[in-house]
């Protein structure tokens, strides 16, 4: 914070763009504001309204700073205003996290499943296979539960193959369990972004603890269920193609069984995700110094 701010004093600076709700984000957003300097905050009006996770009091202190909110939806709109942001104030721009997708899809494609370090011994064919990932501590630290949702998965996905690219604590949790995960289910290593993208986006589906696949998986049209009981965008699930199913393995299992066999609900991409937040972005920037 202090280096910053000796930067801030020393680089005449119109405004301050800050991402997300890391601790560094917050970080940032005070010592602009301790400086007089506008504060633009992509993501804005991001909550889980659980304010025992970390990330929920950065949101908040960096919202209640920010002079510009820039917004990924109607239900950030909503959250930012009733939090007593003024409406001059709020932009919806998009979802930030889709121009990255639009930006790279030039450069996925070259990928394949045989060129892929991972994959390319396991005959892949797209829209044949389900990805799943696993993060989350709540999940991973109840083994009880985690064997009856494991269990759902591998008992309601037929044939399909189920591949996990997961980190190393999750893959040591999964194999301590005392469940016979079979041949179909396969472990492989962490992949660049790149190639995480290249497979989820050519999945039959996707199951998953992490709001930000769902987000991708939206854009993409791939069916999604994510294993919690939140999202922080919930265009996700009632434009997109996100279900959310907690951590109940029989919500778990009805979906898959939903999935596999082609029943998935119909499916749209919310207001302004077209991969252009930038754009406009920049655009109520310029207008915004105008003014």
């Amino acid at each position: 914070m202090s280096k910053f701010e000796l930067y801030l004093q020393n680089h005449p600076t119109d405004t301050v763009i800050v991402v997300d709700d890391l601790a560094s984000t917050m970080a940032a957003a005070i010592v602009t504001k301790k400086q007089s300097i506008t504060l633009a905050h992509i993501s804005a009006g991001t909550r889980s309204f659980d304010i025992n996770m970390p990330k929920e009091i950065n949101r908040l202190v960096i919202d209640g700073l920010s002079d510009i909110l820039f917004t990924a939806g109607f239900s950030n709109n909503s959250i930012a205003n009733k939090e007593g942001a003024e409406l001059s104030k709020v932009y919806m721009v998009g979802n930030i996290l889709i121009d990255n997708i639009r930006y790279n899809k030039s450069r996925r494609e070259h990928l394949s499943f045989d060129v892929i370090t991972e994959t390319k011994h396991l005959n892949l064919q797209a829209h044949r296979y389900i990805v799943f990932t696993l993060n989350r501590k709540a999940l991973l630290s109840d083994k009880e539960n985690l064997t009856r949702m494991l269990t759902a998965l591998i008992s309601s996905t037929g044939d399909t193959i189920v591949i996990a690219p997961l980190r190393g604590e999750a893959v040591r949790t999964i194999k301590s369990l005392d469940i016979e995960l079979g041949d179909r289910f396969k472990f492989i290593n962490p992949l660049s972004y790149l190639e995480f993208g290249y497979i989820t986006e050519h999945a039959l589906g996707i199951v998953t603890d992490s709001g930000n696949v769902a987000e991708e998986a939206t854009f993409n049209g791939v069916p999604c269920i994510t294993l919690n009981s939140y999202t922080e965008h919930i265009e996700t699930v009632k434009q997109g193609t996100n279900v959310l199913v907690g951590e109940s393995p029989e919500k778990l299992a009805s979906e898959l069984r939903k999935m596999v066999s082609g029943e998935w609900k119909i499916s749209s991409l919310p207001d302004r995700w077209d991969g252009r937040s930038a754009e406009r972005i920049i655009s109520i920037l310029i207008e915004h110094h105008r003014v």
